[in-house]
């Protein structure tokens, strides 16, 4: 895990890319962040920073992804190129690379570090199918080798398991798709690590309001999603 640090960005671009969606670009100087990291921004007027999925790291530009839910992404949608944002970066764990034929699966916004991670592998030359999920076609955000628009992905990855002889899976998305995705990793005997997406406070584990539980050496402990995950391994966690 990297150590957290305040940092200064330069908005370099940013776009609307899908229904209620845009794409940001962000030149700082940080160094290093891993697929299934975060970031947190601060939003004037907000009592809390936001955090958002590092949906790409690369040559010190940070690309993050964001849907317009409240006051947070209503400010950062109104920034232009050419201001500057205050983060903490990098925040949380990230996914645990694997020499794997890889299954990658994104549902609406969970699109994001699927993409980061994907860029990984391929870079890494490791085999994987990226397939992901949105509600409507206004809503979707290309670069997936498979999209599913209107049902829930969760009833097309038997089929791609089998075919592909699909060896972990990596996922981030809604919580029923999570919990879907550690049934069929179980069901097939395969690893799978979850980028958990819950409302989080503090974004740095000092409230303990984005609290799961996991099962750790046969017993139940508390575990902080900003802190200890965001990425955890699907066999350890407890859906309520």
């Amino acid at each position: 895990m990297n150590t957290k640090a305040n940092f200064k960005g330069e908005i370099i671009y940013i776009e609307k890319i899908a229904k209620d969606t845009c794409k940001m670009d962000i030149s700082s100087p940080l160094k290093q962040a891993n697929a299934g990291q975060f970031i947190s921004i601060y939003c004037p007027n907000t009592t809390l920073r936001r955090p958002f999925s590092i949906a790409n790291f690369e040559n010190h530009i940070i690309t993050i992804l964001f849907k317009l839910k409240g006051e947070g992404t209503k400010y950062l949608s109104n920034l232009k190129k050419g201001d500057y944002i205050d983060f903490l970066a990098p925040l949380g764990n990230g996914f645990t690379i694997e020499n794997k034929k890889s299954l990658l699966v994104g549902a609406g916004i969970g699109i994001a570090p699927m993409i980061f991670l994907k860029n990984t592998l391929n870079k890494k030359n490791i085999e994987n199918y990226l397939i992901t999920g949105f509600k409507s076609n206004e809503e979707n955000i290309k670069g997936s080798d498979e999209t599913i628009i209107g049902g829930s992905v969760l009833y097309h990855l038997d089929k791609i398991i089998k075919n592909k002889n699909i060896e972990i899976i990596y996922s981030c998305g809604p919580m029923p798709v999570l919990k879907g995705i550690t049934e069929l990793s179980k069901k097939y005997n395969i690893p799978s690590q979850i980028a958990m997406e819950k409302v989080m406070a503090c974004s740095i584990g000092v409230c303990r309001g984005c609290i799961i539980k996991l099962m750790k050496n046969g017993k139940v402990i508390n575990a902080s999603v900003c802190k200890d995950g965001p990425v955890f391994k699907g066999s350890d966690i407890i859906w309520d």
